[in-house]
């Protein structure tokens, strides 16, 4: 379980502070949505969760123990909004190997498969791919990292509505094993039983309650 009491965050280049009172229990098995606009403080949560940035009150615990920055960092995989800007690897391969002094063979193609990309070109160049593939690839590169987070910012931010299906369909079949939290200005997207969605407003976040799916009446014929 990871725990968030009274988090406080006022950043120094901020006039008031962007979270004022911030409490949350997150399990894995259920993905968590956070929506907010922008400026909201939805990247700064992140930073905090992941141990980037340091709040100014609060706690957060990870299994019921006090988790410090450091700890914070190497439980944690962050994807930032729009990942495939800053890929640098020549192919996936490389992409996937970065910062790995070695990657076997089977891990590689475990990660692969748990983002729906099992049947990837290793030697293609990151570029060629489509932008779901993309977006699942910058997903596969946290995952060899061996996360008990996965922090995912904007993960549909520009992509065709025809292809955001497939990265919700990662995000729910990943969080079965790891506490997974999405942060994103498009919750209507993220309507779904299986989704524990908030809002974070004002500093504060608040549970929003996914609307009932109304059945449409039977056609009627004269």
């Amino acid at each position: 379980m990871l725990e968030l009491k009274k988090i406080k965050y006022h950043p120094a280049t901020a006039l008031n502070p962007i979270l004022t009172d911030v409490n949350i229990s997150v399990n894995k098995g259920t993905p968590l949505v956070i929506a907010g606009a922008s400026g909201s403080g939805k990247s700064s949560l992140i930073e905090i969760i992941s141990g980037l940035s340091k709040p100014q009150h609060g706690y957060i615990r990870f299994q019921g123990k006090i988790a410090s920055e450091r700890k914070r960092r190497s439980i944690s995989g962050v994807v930032f909004q729009f990942p495939e800007r800053h890929f640098i690897g020549l192919t996936v391969l490389e992409e996937l190997r970065l910062g790995h002094r070695r990657l076997a063979s089977d891990k590689i193609d475990e990660t692969l498969t748990k983002v729906g990309l099992s049947s990837l070109i290793l030697k293609s160049p990151p570029e060629n791919l489509s932008g779901g593939q993309q977006r699942r690839l910058a997903i596969a590169v946290q995952l060899t990292r061996n996360p008990s987070i996965l922090l995912l910012d904007e993960p549909t931010a520009g992509l065709d509505w025809s292809v955001r299906g497939e990265i919700i369909k990662v995000i729910k079949d990943l969080s079965s094993n790891i506490i997974l939290i999405v942060v994103t200005h498009e919750p209507q997207i993220f309507q779904d039983s299986k989704i524990s969605s908030y809002q974070l407003n004002n500093g504060r976040l608040i549970k929003t309650i996914q609307p009932h799916k109304t059945k449409e009446p039977p056609c009627q014929t004269n």
